[in-house]
């Protein structure tokens, strides 16, 4: 006779957390606590696997609309001498226009000016710049004197560091640092349902040159 495994009660409260902590409906949330079996950490890494999953499927498909979002950090009473602006797209109207949508811009805003980085994708990197960095690791690994059978492991873990450094969907959410920005998006798509692009931004600080 076949044993069918109880299924976990979970709190109101736990679901409402979760949905909090990662905007996603409340079956949703349910599902994936009792999943976890009201483990809450557990419950939101099965979310974001299934948004990741879900973004999947969308990818590449035409985003046309969205928003610019700004951001300016105060210190204090003092004036705002750092900012960004980032344009997010989106597929429709409809959620360009919504909360949800528009939060994340916010966030990615906010981001940017915290993580400054200097590139969307990877694949806007000039590549002669990855080349003169992989050469200037190597020397230096060289210099050093790591063992010669070494040396092409430690520059190909250094520029991955770089791109995470300065690529902003490699780099850690400032707000959470076990998500990149590629996985915040990805989540995104998942729970808005369509694809969800970052065509460009600028940031500004006026003690940057």
């Amino acid at each position: 006779m076949e044993v069918i495994a109880p299924v976990t009660q979970v709190n109101i409260d736990a679901v409402k957390t979760l949905r909090e902590m990662t905007g996603a409906g409340m079956m949703d949330c349910k599902n994936s606590l009792q999943e976890a079996g009201g483990d809450i950490d557990k419950a939101v890494v099965l979310l974001r696997e299934r948004g990741i999953a879900k973004a999947a499927k969308k990818i590449g498909r035409e985003t046309s609309n969205g928003v610019i979002e700004a951001y300016l950090h105060r210190t204090g009473d003092y004036p705002p001498q750092t900012g960004a602006l980032v344009e997010v797209n989106c597929e429709s109207d409809f959620v360009a226009k919504g909360e949800d949508f528009r939060a994340l811009a916010r966030e990615l805003a906010l981001h940017i000016t915290a993580a400054a980085p200097r590139w969307i994708n990877r694949d806007e990197v000039p590549a002669d710049l990855i080349q003169a960095e992989s050469e200037l690791f190597r020397r230096t690994a060289e210099q050093d004197g790591k063992p010669a059978g070494a040396i092409e492991k430690i520059v190909s873990g250094q520029v991955e560091a770089f791109y995470k450094q300065n690529v902003l969907m490699d780099q850690v959410y400032v707000r959470d640092a076990k998500v990149t920005i590629k996985d915040l998006i990805a989540a995104n798509i998942g729970r808005l349902g369509e694809n969800i692009t970052v065509r460009r931004f600028s940031r500004f600080n006026i003690k940057e040159a």
